[in-house]
């Protein structure tokens, strides 16, 4: 029975969903980690392994830094209570907007917390409330200890996370949805850890935070690139809607590439140490996500395919996850094997 219910968390971790076929209910543990959409919590934690190993590097090679370990590991799991919220956010207003119905894609590619009857609005609104007073919690320590700033990434981060689609503002409606997400996986949720941790944050951080931001934001746009018709129905104008399909899958494959010349650049000018080249060895895997990006989605899913609709959002999910991999790799190696370069 164990045995049965690991295999069945670690398939809903990896995929967001059910195991194929599945017919009894789901216990509580697999219905939350769909509910949150647990499987994309590995983007936020690596932008807090980023913000904490920038550093850690910062600490051992230049001493301008002391870093909290207990703080540090708070700021993680704060970051992490707060994707899981907004997806539930999400979820909520999409719904109670009329976007999220029976025949729209969210409901097509996994199940929807109301949708499919697993919870009414108000436990899913006191989920929210839930993971929101867990996140207040943990600011409440961290700003009486590292001082107000610590409020303005949370709050920043809030902003972004119920008024994505949220009333008034909606932000996904407006074609802003992708820049927030750029705001908060990089400088916020990147810079914020450093600052959590260390107290300070320097210039250099803000800028290192940028490479992995724009990473994330392909992910995003992918997922949008396969709602492109849905969403024009519903009059959501997300970047790919303004764009075009054509025009939004040439961005795409634009951002994913220019995530290596910054990460080498970066390097070369010493803002990070040389190992995050590493990120090279993702270069195969990008040359086949933009073949992908460079052609329409296909009519109809291969077989055993999961999550269709969605065909684009998971090719950059991918390489996003394999290319932040090889950046923490690489941030640990700076920090554990520092080397310099010999003009630097």
């Amino acid at each position: 029975m164990l045995a049965d219910r690991l295999r069945t968390w670690k398939y809903v971790f990896n995929t967001a969903n059910l195991p194929v076929g599945m017919t009894v209910p789901p216990d509580a543990i697999s219905k939350w980690l769909v509910i949150t959409r647990a499987a994309v919590f590995s983007m936020t934690v690596t932008s807090g392994l980023i913000g904490g190993l920038l550093a850690i590097g910062a600490e051992r090679l230049t001493g301008e830094v002391r870093i909290d370990w207990g703080f540090l590991a708070l700021a993680i799991l704060g970051l992490v209570v707060a994707h899981a919220s907004n997806n539930m956010i999400n979820d909520f207003f999409d719904l109670e907007g009329g976007v999220d119905t029976d025949d729209y894609v969210r409901a097509l590619y996994a199940p929807h917390p109301i949708l499919s009857g697993w919870v009414t609005k108000r436990q899913l609104g006191a989920a929210i409330l839930l993971a929101n007073a867990i996140d207040l919690a943990i600011l409440v320590a961290l700003a009486a200890a590292r001082g107000p700033l610590v409020a303005a990434f949370a709050l920043g981060g809030l902003f972004v996370s119920v008024f994505y689609v949220a009333p008034p503002i909606r932000l996904k409606h407006i074609g802003l949805g992708e820049p927030g997400v750029f705001l908060v996986w990089g400088p916020l949720m990147i810079g914020g850890t450093f600052f959590v941790a260390t107290g300070t944050i320097p210039a250099w951080v803000w800028l290192a935070s940028l490479p992995y931001a724009i990473l994330v934001t392909t992910v995003l746009f992918g997922k949008h690139i396969d709602k492109i018709e849905a969403d024009r129905g519903k009059g959501v104008r997300t970047l790919p809607v303004i764009l075009g399909e054509r025009r939004a899958r040439l961005v795409a494959r634009v951002l994913m590439v220019a995530f290596y010349p910054i990460v080498l650049g970066a390097a070369a000018v010493g803002f990070i140490g040389p190992w995050v080249a590493l990120v090279v060895l993702c270069l195969p895997r990008l040359a086949s996500v933009l073949r992908a990006f460079s052609t329409p989605k296909p009519e109809s899913p291969p077989h055993s395919y999961v999550g269709w609709p969605l065909w684009f959002v998971g090719y950059a999910f991918v390489h996003t996850r394999r290319a932040g991999g090889l950046l923490v790799l690489g941030l640990l190696l700076n920090a554990l094997l520092p080397i310099r370069l010999p003009w630097l």
